[in-house]
């Protein structure tokens, strides 16, 4: 049975509560995304937890689902692109500053002072969210699971690039990225960028594929699938590639 905390702690950098779920006591620190306009119950919701119930259960695995803001900055119907992507980067910054260092200090703790990073994972939305936030923050991870994801902001922002919105599109800061301290970060990591050939994952797909060769060029390892055209964009099949690729990731 997997150990559950529910949390809701006020973050500065947002000026308002945040809610999360933490599934397990100790093992590899995981954060994880949820889908567009989704909560942080969704993971949960949607059977990865279960999937992932094993591992946690053994103490190999804690999980930490977090909250995003999207109906106030990728999604917002109503706010303009600057107001959008500066409410973003407060949000960028209530993870990084605020959510991370509470998990690696409860890691740290729960795990005998053993210091780990962070394996970051995401289905869809998530799989972008948690791409950027790898490439963006790579001293605090060691793993991306990136499932199904768009990894520009073409589909928020359609072809504006100013300030904030291009270090915010993977497919536009990475190709230019000559900094040799995230670049070996980003080898020294372990990359599984995964999505299908059905329906609802055109996008993804030729975004997936063109991260790909990004990474490629820039002599990054990495592990990209594209899995068969029976493979729609849907939790039935991010549940299979969860427990498949967690398998050896663990």
């Amino acid at each position: 049975m997997v150990n559950v905390q529910y949390r809701k702690e006020y973050s500065p950098a947002l000026g308002r509560d945040m809610e999360y779920k933490v599934y397990g006591d100790r093992g590899k620190p995981m954060l994880v995304f949820p889908t567009s306009l989704g909560r942080f119950y969704q993971y949960e919701d949607s059977g990865m937890i279960d999937e992932l119930a094993e591992w946690i259960d053994a103490g190999k695995l804690q999980v930490w689902a977090c909250d995003t803001l999207d109906e106030e900055t990728f999604f917002s119907p109503h706010w303009n692109i600057q107001d959008r992507i500066g409410r973003h980067e407060q949000y960028d910054a209530y993870i990084v500053q605020e959510l991370i260092p509470g998990i690696l200090r409860e890691s740290k703790q729960n795990n005998g002072g053993d210091e780990q990073k962070i394996l970051i994972s995401g289905c869809s939305m998530g799989a972008y969210y948690s791409a950027n936030f790898f490439f963006r923050h790579p001293q605090f991870f060691d793993t991306l699971l990136a499932l199904s994801g768009v990894y520009s902001v073409n589909h928020f922002f359609g072809g504006y690039r100013d300030g904030a919105v291009y270090y915010n599109s993977p497919l536009d800061y990475l190709p230019g990225l000559t900094d040799d301290w995230r670049l070996e970060q980003y080898r020294r990591s372990r990359i599984v960028i995964c999505c299908g050939q059905g329906e609802w994952e055109d996008e993804m797909r030729e975004e997936t594929a063109r991260l790909g060769e990004v990474l490629y060029n820039k002599v990054i390892p990495a592990r990209l699938d594209f899995w068969g055209y029976d493979v729609n964009h849907d939790w039935h099949w991010w549940r299979k590639q969860i427990r498949y690729y967690m398998q050896d990731l663990l």
